[in-house]
């Protein structure tokens, strides 16, 4: 499969409310504008995460083989209230000068008595040390908060591609009232830099745009499953690639929609360790009869080049990976159709339902022939 994912090291919400005040156990992640409930003062709150460089670099030299790849952040929405017609939410690679780094802290939202083991909306460490920078800003790094509330993190605007050309380092997702709301954020350009060292890898900062924070108005409220959480939605860093490869030798591409495709070598269960491959047969239904010494029913065809692969969780019926045109194309070798599925990078306990999507004799058809499998814990 070229899609792989990974999960954060750490996350954390920094907000105005309680400002030194840390969250970072909390099962839930929260961008967000209101007003305070005791005296109406507008507040704010952004998420940081991060995933560490070693797995980075793991995805892209073992995985990937070269910097020919898409990854976005992708996070679940838990809940959410009014929200606003339209939104964008703003993902930046965090600023911090030299070799320091945020504390995630043990702390959950609202703890009382405070809690300061790690970062805060005042403080990127625990107990009470080590304040974001809230003036006298580098080159290409910058700030937001009001000036009554100093803090909420520090990050970059842009960076130096290749020590010359300035490359934005703000990627953001619009949203409507017809979206889900969850979040999938292009940050390809961040994660190739911090790859090649050129950016220092301090993680993510999340926030809504400017206009909605400290918002009065109205409470508007994302709440986003964490890593913390006791769910299948934790936020991840997803890979996409292109590693099909298309040679169908002397085999015929399957033309009718009359036919027979299912995976032939699916075991069941598998361990969360390295790569699968599934075979694939695909022939017609009703082969041509010709003069041959074996049987016709086995000889298999290839399937059309517009053809994918997607995965679906077997209790939620969610797609868990969707049909992708870019990254999960059906390949094809002298032996018939396969595709590869990383099973390190989905969530072990699960249950995976594999569904085929192609395009035979002028339709569309999505081929669901209840090839389920397990992905155990090794070990």
């Amino acid at each position: 499969m070229a899609i792989y994912r990974i999960f954060p090291d750490k996350d954390t919400i920094i907000y105005t409310e309680q400002n030194t005040g840390n969250a970072g156990k909390d099962e839930i992640l929260e961008v967000a504008g209101y007003a305070s409930s005791i005296d109406g003062v507008g507040q704010t709150s952004r998420v940081l995460l991060k995933f560490t460089t070693d797995d980075i670099k793991h995805v892209i030299d073992e995985k990937v083989g070269n910097t020919n790849f898409s990854s976005s952040l992708k996070i679940f929405l838990a809940e959410a209230s009014e929200l606003p017609v339209e939104y964008d939410v703003y993902a930046y690679p965090i600023f911090i000068a030299g070799s320091g780094d945020w504390d995630n802290g043990v702390g959950k939202f609202g703890d009382i008595p405070v809690n300061t083991t790690g970062a805060s909306w005042v403080y990127r460490s625990g107990g009470l040390v080590n304040l974001w920078s809230t003036q006298n800003y580098t080159t290409l790094t910058t700030a937001s908060f009001n000036s009554n509330k100093p803090g909420g993190g520090n990050w970059y605007t842009g960076s130096k591609l290749n020590g010359t050309v300035d490359e934005s380092m703000e990627f953001f997702q619009s949203h409507s009232m017809s979206s889900t709301h969850d979040l999938d954020i292009n940050v390809t350009a961040a994660v190739r830099q911090m790859y090649t060292g050129s950016l220092p890898n301090k993680g993510f900062l999340l926030k809504l745009g400017d206009e909605f924070e400290n918002f009065t108005s109205s409470s508007i409220r994302l709440k986003y499953f964490g890593i913390d959480t006791n769910t299948i939605y934790p936020p991840y860093l997803e890979f996409g690639w292109d590693d099909r490869t298309y040679d169908q030798g002397e085999l015929e591409v399957l033309s009718t929609d009359i036919a027979v495709i299912d995976i032939k070598n699916n075991k069941g269960v598998y361990p969360d360790i390295g790569k699968q491959r599934f075979r694939l047969t695909a022939r017609p239904q009703y082969p041509t009869r010709t003069f041959t010494t074996s049987s016709v029913f086995l000889t298999n065809n290839v399937l059309p080049s517009a053809s994918y692969w997607g995965l679906r969780d077997e209790n939620t019926e969610e797609m868990v990976v969707d049909f992708n045109t870019d990254f999960t194309k059906i390949s094809c070798d002298s032996s018939g159709p396969f595709f590869d599925i990383y099973m390190d990078g989905l969530q072990p306990e699960r249950y995976y339902r594999v569904l085929i999507k192609t395009e035979l004799d002028g339709s569309t058809i999505v081929v669901d022939n209840k090839n389920i499998f397990k992905v155990v814990r090794n070990g």
